[in-house]
């Protein structure tokens, strides 16, 4: 009898043990990013490590990551497909992965699509060799021009910047590449332009102006406020004077960088991970890491929705009092 009820507690033991160890499992969540030279890694690195609950900080039993991708339309298919927690993606792309337009006509709607934040505007960059003659959209005809990878955001942005100029992938010399061999290439003289988007200023371009030279091709004109019209998720941006070194200050025109999820996510991991992202500790690490950083702001978290707010983050904004 002794022997049983001796067997029994250890049982008990074992049982109360392995409780505890699944209650500790971490969980996993995973930021799908850009490539590593543009703006949405680094920034990605900051978000996941504030969140992350490691050395008394961050959301409990959280391991976040940064994963390097191709950027919006890989990080929504990822999300959808369940290979990534979380992602970052221009507004543009995430309102018709929502509604199945534009980009994702006739492809489905990704009904499941939820915004955690709206992070900071993305700047449309035309780059080009300094020497290549390019003034102007117009002035891109005939010339070899990056318009970034397939399943990218940029090129969704290149080809509609090209249309609202009356010029299409036909009439240049069109390249598909990320912005690190873009700009490899156009420093060796075999590209004369790329597209990309993102937040100025971004390392690879500024290491490029400060060791070959580039210029900023403007958008602007006429042909802008056309475009305007037609798509709301564009507003006016500049790119202020020697933001780059020797580049005088340039029109263009930007979207919004947001951080989405799916619905399928827990309520309470997204509501966590939404009130430790607009704590005291990552405000400092964002401030910090990233000149971008400073542009990620509570106040602008819900702005821009094309989509609707994951309840989780919902919940905490309307806690916060930035939501009604």
């Amino acid at each position: 009898m002794r022997l049983k009820k001796s067997f029994l507690a250890m049982i008990g033991v074992l049982a109360v043990g392995a409780g505890v160890a699944l209650a500790q499992s971490p969980a996993f969540f995973r930021i799908g990013t850009g490539g590593t030279s543009g703006t949405y890694y680094p920034i990605g690195g900051l978000i996941a490590n504030a969140i992350s609950g490691a050395e008394g900080k961050g959301v409990e039993g959280l391991v976040a990551t940064a994963v390097a991708s191709n950027g919006s339309v890989a990080n929504i298919n990822a999300i959808q497909g369940g290979s990534m927690e979380s992602g970052f993606t221009q507004s543009d792309v995430a309102y018709w992965a929502h509604t199945g337009t534009g980009l994702y006509e006739g492809k489905g709607k990704v009904e499941d699509l939820r915004l955690i934040a709206t992070l900071y505007p993305e700047t449309i960059h035309v780059v080009a060799r300094k020497d290549a003659g390019i003034n102007s959209i117009a002035d891109l005809k005939g010339k070899r021009v990056s318009i970034d990878e397939p399943g990218s955001g940029t090129i969704v942005d290149a080809r509609i910047v090209l249309g609202a100029f009356g010029l299409t992938e036909d009439d240049i010399e069109a390249e598909h590449l990320k912005p690190g061999p873009a700009g490899d290439l156009l420093r060796d003289g075999g590209l004369d332009a790329y597209f990309f988007v993102g937040g100025y200023p971004t390392g690879a371009v500024s290491e490029l102006a400060t060791s070959a030279g580039i210029s900023l091709v403007p958008i602007s004109g006429p042909e802008v406020d056309k475009l305007l019209e037609e798509y709301s998720f564009f507003a006016k941006d500049i790119v202020p004077a020697e933001t780059y070194t020797g580049v005088g200050e340039t029109q263009t025109i930007s979207v919004a960088a947001q951080w989405v999820t799916s619905a399928k996510q827990s309520d309470d991991l997204v509501y966590n991970i939404t009130k430790t992202l607009w704590n005291e500790n990552s405000r400092k690490e964002l401030d910090a890491g990233h000149a971008k950083g400073k542009m990620i702001t509570l106040e602008n978290a819900t702005t821009s929705l094309g989509i609707p707010l994951h309840p989780g983050a919902e919940r905490f904004y309307k806690e916060a009092g930035v939501l009604k």
